[in-house]
């Protein structure tokens, strides 16, 4: 894989997107696919797809495209995603819950595989094969069972004390679902899913349509 410059967090954002359309395809028996027909897969320029995966190496063939199954293997090499990735989840609440439900079922090798808690009724909870754990207990876990990433599903106003206490844990990576911003440490990358923002973001598109009808001119 070559990887002269770095690459920008776009690509990396859009490089999921191709492993997902490459998987449909792949469920369909799909053998090649040409980066046009990726394209219009995925609403892309198909120059913008082929420029991404050129950054990681040459993988498909002038006039034929790429091989659906060897694509997939190499982006989820890329990804880190052919490797164990083991992952903490600290809040135990109906979201937590069902992130938990979901991944159980998730052929990627990225699993939660501890889920923690400081609410006395949520610790000692059954989440499928998880018991709730207390926080007191993050350090101790995530070295035992070499967790890398961690998921905060906490209220805002305690999404940055669990974010320290991951890093303090020695966490790589931090998916925020609290709608709050995080101070870590350069070392702790962080990505954010915050579903307010998103849907408030949707709301001027909706608003900016109803203004758009109130300028029309009604005979």
């Amino acid at each position: 894989m070559k990887q002269q410059t770095k690459i920008s967090e776009a690509v990396v954002r859009r490089l999921p997107l191709y492993l997902q359309a490459l998987n449909e395809l792949s469920r369909g028996e799909v053998q090649t696919v040409s980066s046009q027909a990726l394209g219009r897969k995925l609403d892309l320029n198909p120059a913008q797809i082929r420029k991404d995966l050129a950054y990681f190496g040459e993988f498909g063939r002038k006039g034929i495209g790429y091989d659906v199954s060897y694509l997939i293997s190499k982006i989820r090499h890329i990804l880190k995603l052919d490797r164990g990735i083991n992952v903490a989840l600290v809040g135990a609440g109906n979201l937590g819950q069902a992130l938990c439900n979901y991944n159980r079922y998730s052929r990627d090798n990225m699993k939660i595989v501890a889920v923690f808690d400081d609410h006395p009724d949520k610790i000692g909870m059954q989440i499928n094969t998880m018991r709730v754990q207390p926080m007191e207990e993050l350090k101790a876990t995530v070295e035992a069972l070499q967790i890398r990433i961690g998921i905060i599903t906490v209220p805002s106003a305690a999404a940055q004390k669990v974010a320290d206490q991951l890093a303090d844990a020695g966490i790589e990576g931090i998916l925020n679902f609290a709608p709050a911003i995080l101070k870590v440490p350069p070392s702790v990358r962080v990505h954010h899913a915050d579903f307010t923002t998103e849907l408030l973001s949707l709301a001027y598109y909706l608003e900016k349509d109803a203004d758009h009808d109130d300028d029309k001119v009604v005979d």
